[in-house]
């Protein structure tokens, strides 16, 4: 199987297996658009359907967010992990309010100038809402053209240059974004990182991984950590927060983590971060 009919098996398996994402719509909107990619970085997306819609529901624009304080949209962002991209989704929709007239911008260059886009956002929105044609590579798709053209099994921890030019040689020339899309499903459903249903992949006669045996990853990733970490004490710390409307008295955040030095040292570095800031008698969100 040549590369162009792999596309096109994959992009056939795509358009009969695609899950009903709403921000996959044709109705979808760029600032919707933007909105799950922002909330997608590191989050499942069974963890995503539920606060996106509440989050576009609630700002349907840039310029209602931009209008919000910064706490509504902590606060909104709930338990996704990870939220300085609620932060910089505000940021964002505030630099489109003032230099954009509201409207996300249909220019690469200009939505990688926005505060907390960075190349693979940019790419993803360009793609998904303009048509962009800049490979859009998350940890799905690299895995997916890895597997098909070598015998390694996990990308590299970091993009290189030769990978991008590799990867922007399977875009078709047509509707490009439909093929980082299925490229995507189909790593997020079958080509797995750990349990890939090679039987059920629409191009397995054409993986080169898979021809050599599914060698394993020269070094397997080692999960993240959380129990006890910084990162589930400052989770802790900030559903307390997110619970009240105002101050949360210090003893309130003692009671929902015991260790104090750990606890003092997350609550530094949540006020560093800007997501919550210092009162005379404890700490609450912007």
């Amino acid at each position: 199987m040549d590369r162009s009919s792999t596309v096109t098996a994959i992009r056939s398996w795509f358009a009969d297996n695609a899950r009903d994402l709403p921000w996959r719509r044709p109705e979808a909107t760029p600032w919707q658009i933007m909105v799950s990619e922002f909330m997608l970085q590191q989050t499942p997306v069974a963890r995503v359907l539920g606060p996106w819609q509440a989050w576009v529901d609630r700002w349907p624009e840039p310029a209602a967010l931009a209008a919000a304080p910064t706490g509504d949209a902590i606060r909104a962002w709930g338990r996704l992990g990870y939220p300085r991209r609620a932060l910089r989704l505000h940021a964002a929709a505030t630099a489109i309010t003032d230099r954009h007239d509201g409207q996300v911008p249909d220019d690469h260059d200009q939505l990688l100038a926005l505060p907390g886009v960075g190349a693979y956002t940019a790419a993803a929105i360009h793609a998904f809402a303009f048509g962009g044609t800049a490979p859009v590579l998350d940890t799905n798709v690299r895995r997916v053209l890895l597997r098909l053209s070598s015998t390694t099994a996990l990308p590299p921890a970091h993009i290189t240059r030769a990978e991008r030019d590799q990867a922007a040689d399977w875009a078709p020339d047509h509707r490009p974004d439909q093929w980082w899309a299925a490229a995507m499903e189909l790593g997020a459903l079958v080509c797995t990182a750990r349990t890939p249903d090679c039987t059920s992949c629409p191009v397995a006669s054409a993986c080169t991984w898979l021809a050599a045996g599914q060698p394993p990853p020269d070094q397997p990733r080692r999960g993240q950590a959380w129990v006890g970490t910084d990162r589930q004490c400052r989770g802790a710390l900030m559903a307390v927060l997110r619970s009240h409307d105002g101050e949360v008295y210090t003893d309130e955040l003692a009671a929902a983590w015991q260790d104090g030095a750990q606890r003092e040292r997350c609550l530094a570095s949540l006020v560093a971060d800007g997501l919550i800031v210092v009162t005379d008698v404890g700490h609450r969100l912007p």
